[in-house]
């Protein structure tokens, strides 16, 4: 619950209105690719209909109908799709997209400034994205919070309890001149959160992100963590996802007690031309009962899945193939941002 005048960042395994997405077509960095890409988004749209709306950007009629017939002849409920038309570059929803607060009463829209990842693409049409949608009045009645502050979503994690876990690497790449405590305070401010966890390791090859959270380390209904580990010591990610795992261990929950850990498997290499992918399990989206797990073809899938539902008992797991996503650096949960209950215009 929330105080008047105070904010609320829901865990990610609370009630769902809806997920949003952005479909890839030949205007995006998907162009070279679109084939295979488009294989992962239809699973992901059947998969997240399956257990409620999805919202679906296009940026064109021509591409509505497209998706649709894409969906129909897979049997998704149309029901339960939306189409939203709006222009945009990229379909990283979970970094453009908007961040939706819990208040008492209504909703804030957290709309934070989108740099192309601390500016290594042109990010002009994403970052507009979460104002247009708002404009378009998707969303229920509430405040739009534009914050002049770079920020992606992927880049924190909320326990739904005032918690935030976070990396170092990443914020201090957005704003090398601020402080940790500035940075600290800016957090809790415009996420309505009491306390930041941060993490100074983990970084995996093929991310560009700079080590984003829901690559490394995410939260879950048990009061755990659930963790990217590396058991490989051959492998070069093994000493960088060792002391993060150690530094794990020391964190604790608001009652001073250690988190319990759940460890992912670790697949094996992924290259496309030489260059490693980052094939991470902890990119993981949790709906209304379900867990949509990344698959890569690879032994340690089912394992992962198995990880993931000890951590969130009661749902089903459900494996989406991600190969085509981690070729362009980001997985599963990179190109999703859900949207809690209630926060949807119309109900």
């Amino acid at each position: 619950m929330t105080r008047a005048g105070h904010w609320r960042w829901p865990a990610e395994w609370e009630p769902q209105a809806a997920v949003l997405i952005a479909w890839p077509h030949r205007g995006t960095d998907w162009a070279a690719r679109l084939d295979e890409v488009e294989e992962t988004y239809v699973a992901l749209a059947a998969a997240v209909a399956r257990h409620q709306r999805c919202l679906i950007c296009v940026r064109d009629a021509a591409l509505e109908r497209h998706v649709r017939a894409r969906l129909e002849r897979v049997g998704v409920n149309s029901g339960r799709i939306t189409c939203l038309h709006v222009p945009y570059h990229d379909t990283w929803l979970r970094d453009s997209g908007p961040i939706v607060l819990e208040g008492a009463p209504g909703f804030a829209y957290a709309d934070f400034r989108f740099t192309g990842w601390g500016g290594k693409f042109a990010a002009e049409q994403d970052d507009a994205l979460a104002g247009r949608l708002i404009a378009m009045g998707v969303f229920a009645p509430g405040v739009h919070q534009r914050h002049d502050f770079a920020l992606e979503g992927g880049a924190v994690e909320s326990d739904g309890r005032g918690t935030l876990l976070t990396t170092w690497r990443c914020l201090h790449q957005r704003h090398p001149q601020a402080s940790r405590d500035a940075l600290d305070a800016c957090l809790r401010r415009m996420l309505g959160a009491e306390r930041v966890l941060w993490l100074e390791y983990g970084c995996l090859q093929g991310d560009d992100t700079d080590a984003h959270i829901d690559t490394l380390a995410r939260f879950s209904p048990d009061g755990g963590i659930v963790f990217q580990h590396c058991g490989d010591p051959a492998d070069p990610h093994h000493g960088e996802l060792e002391a993060m795992r150690g530094q794990l261990a020391g964190l604790r929950d608001r009652a001073g007690r250690p988190y319990p850990l759940h460890p992912l498997p670790w697949a094996r290499p992924i290259l496309d031309e030489g260059r490693r992918l980052a094939a991470s399990y902890a990119n993981y989206l949790v709906i209304n009962g379900a867990v949509l797990v990344p698959a890569y073809g690879d032994d340690a899938d089912a394992e992962a899945a198995r990880t993931i539902a000890r951590a969130h008992p009661g749902r089903e797991m459900v494996p989406v193939p991600c190969r085509p996503l981690i070729w362009q650096n980001g997985s599963l949960h990179c190109v999703t941002m859900q949207i809690p209950a209630g926060a949807l215009a119309g109900g």
